[in-house]
C-alpha cells in the first residue's frame, strides 16, 4: 500500500520521513488502484481499428458460468422423450416459428432483436478448458482438463485483453472491464483465459470485485474516504510529485516513470466526475434498477450499460458466484435438481436482466452500436442424470447475440432432435471471437504483439457472415 503522512523528523532533502511511500499501491488516497492500473494497456494499438469491418462501438458479454442447458433456454425440444425435453414447455416468441423455453417470457417478446446460435461446439466437457476456449477463441491444450491453471501453453489473451491492447488507454477508464468477480471452480482454481496471457500484465482487463445489488455497494478502488475532499486529494498529488522528483536512483532505473503513469491515471480517475459517476448506480431511477432486477446479476448488467456509456469498449459480466452457492450445483452447473434451480434461482434473474438490457439500449438508441453476447463455456447433457440434473456437454450448445451489427430475429444452426449434436450450421469459439472482433471493427487478421514482439492474428476463426 502507499501512504503519505505529514509529521515526524525531516530528511536531508526536506521531505518528512513519514512522507516516504510504502510502495505497492495507492493508499495515499485511501485506495488500492494499482492492481487495476497495472492492467491498463500502456501500449498503442498495433493495428488501427477498421471502421469498415463492423459498426459496434462496444460489447457487453453476459457470461453464464457453469453451463445453462440448451433444452431449457434457447433450444427447446418438445418432441423429444421426457427425460430429454425436461419439465418445461416451449413458448412462442414475437418471431413467427421461433420458440424459446417458457422460463424466458420477457426475452420471448424480444426475439426480433436476438440472433440465436444453436450449434456452437467446443467438444470439451471440462469447465476450465472449455471455458478457456470460449473466452479466448483458442482450444485448450489438452482438452477436457478440469481445474486447469493459467499459463503456457494456454496463455492466449482473453477477448477483453485483445481489445485492451488494440484500443490503448485513451481516457480515465480502461477499454476492457470484468465484473463483479473472476471465474473460479469450487476448489478455488481460477480459469485460464481471463487475463492478458502472453500480452503481459499491462493488457489485463480491469477486474472490479463488487456486489452491486448489496445495500452497502461500493467499489473501494474508486471511493475516496469520507475525510478526503478534492483539496486534500490535490495536496497529496502535489506531495507525490515532489517525492518522485527526489527519487533519482529509481528514476535511473525507469521505475518512477512507469509508476508516475499509473499514479497519474489514478488521480485523474478520482478527480474525474464523469468517470467516477459511471460506477454510481444510485444515479439510476428506481424504476430502471427494478427493471434490471435487484439481483447481483441484474445490477451488474446495469453497471455494464453505464460503463459502455462512459466509453468502456468491452465489459464482461460474470454470473455472480456468492458464498451461498451449493457446492454440488453452483451457478449454472446444474448437476442436481436442475428444474427447481432453473425455475427459482437462475432463469428469472437472467431473463429479467438480459431483456432489460436490450430494452434499455434500444430506447437509448445504443443497441445498434452495442454488441451484446450471452454465452457460457458449454451446455448440458441431453438426458437427465440420476440426481434430476444434467452434466457437462461441449458437443453442442446455444448462445445469443444482439445489436452491434448482428441481425435480429434469426436462428443460426440447429442441433439434432435430442439437442445432443450439431445438425447444421456448426460454429466454434474461434468463429465467435472472429465475429465479435469484426463487429468491433477488427478483422480476424488484425495483429497483436506479445512480449517477444511477435505479431499474431487476433483470431483464426471465420466471421459468421450470415448473421450480420
Amino acid at each position: 500500500m502507499l501512504r503519505i503522512r505529514a509529521q515526524g523528523a525531516r530528511l536531508c532533502d526536506g521531505l518528512n520521513r513519514r512522507d516516504m511511500l510504502y510502495m505497492g499501491g495507492l493508499g495515499a488516497v485511501g485506495l488500492s488502484l494499482q492492481h487495476l492500473l497495472r492492467g491498463s494497456s500502456l501500449a498503442t494499438p498495433t493495428t488501427p481499428r477498421m471502421a469498415s469491418a463492423g459498426k459496434a462501438k462496444s460489447c457487453i458479454i453476459l457470461f453464464l458460468m457453469g453451463g445453462p442447458p440448451q433444452h431449457s433456454t434457447w433450444d427447446p425440444k418438445p418432441d423429444a422423450p421426457s427425460d430429454v425435453r425436461g419439465d418445461f414447455n416451449p413458448t412462442a416468441t414475437n418471431v413467427p416459428g421461433v420458440q424459446f423455453c417458457e422460463l424466458m417470457p420477457k426475452l420471448a417478446t424480444m426475439a426480433d432483436k436476438l440472433c440465436v446460435l444453436r450449434a456452437v461446439s467446443t467438444r470439451d466437457n471440462a469447465h476450465s478448458s472449455s471455458g478457456y476456449y470460449v473466452l479466448t477463441g483458442q482450444p485448450h491444450q489438452p482438452m477436457n482438463v478440469e481445474n486447469a491453471n493459467p499459463g503456457a501453453p494456454n496463455n492466449w489473451p482473453s477477448l477483453g485483453a485483445v481489445v485492451q491492447q488494440l484500443s490503448g488507454m485513451a481516457g480515465d477508464l480502461p477499454p476492457a472491464v470484468r465484473l463483479p468477480m473472476h471465474i473460479f471452480n469450487t476448489d478455488g482454481s481460477v480459469w485460464p483465459g481471463q487475463d492478458a496471457g502472453f500480452l503481459g500484465r499491462t493488457s489485463d482487463p480491469w477486474l472490479l470485485r463488487c456486489e452491486p445489488a448489496s445495500p452497502q455497494y461500493r467499489i473501494p478502488e474508486f471511493s475516496l474516504p469520507v475525510e478526503m475532499n478534492t483539496d486534500r486529494l490535490e495536496g497529496r498529488q502535489s506531495l507525490l510529485h515532489e517525492l518522485n522528483s527526489q527519487l533519482d536512483f529509481a528514476a535511473r532505473s525507469g521505475a518512477v516513470e512507469y509508476y508516475d503513469v499509473l499514479t497519474q491515471r489514478a488521480f485523474d480517475l478520482l478527480s474525474s466526475g464523469p468517470s467516477r459517476r459511471a460506477f454510481n448506480l444510485t444515479a439510476e431511477p428506481d424504476a430502471v434498477r427494478d427493471r434490471y432486477g435487484r439481483s447481483q446479476f441484474g445490477q451488474s448488467t446495469l453497471l455494464a450499460r453505464r460503463l459502455v456509456q462512459a466509453g468502456v469498449r468491452l465489459v464482461q459480466v460474470n454470473w455472480f458466484r456468492g458464498p451461498d452457492e451449493p457446492t454440488d450445483a453452483p451457478c449454472w452447473d446444474s448437476h442436481v435438481n436442475e428444474s427447481e434451480r432453473l425455475k427459482t434461482v437462475l432463469m428469472p434473474p437472467m431473463d429479467q436482466a438480459f431483456s432489460a438490457l436490450l430494452e434499455d439500449l434500444s430506447q437509448r438508441g445504443l443497441l445498434d452500436e452495442t454488441l451484446v453476447v450471452c454465452m457460457a463455456e458449454f451446455g448440458r447433457t441431453p438426458k437427465f442424470n440420476g440426481r434430476a440434473g444434467r452434466d457437462h456437454w461441449g458437443p453442442v450448445f446455444s448462445i445469443a447475440m444482439a445489436g452491434g451489427g448482428v441481425r435480429g430475429g434469426i436462428i443460426h444452426g440447429a442441433s439434432d432432435r435430442l439437442g445432443a449434436e450439431p445438425r447444421d450450421g456448426m460454429v466454434h469459439p474461434e468463429d465467435i471471437s472472429a465475429t465479435i472482433f469484426h463487429c468491433l471493427g477488427y478483422q480476424p487478421g488484425t495483429t497483436i504483439q506479445d512480449l517477444q514482439e511477435r505479431k499474431l492474428a487476433i483470431s483464426h476463426g471465420q466471421v459468421i457472415q450470415s448473421i450480420l
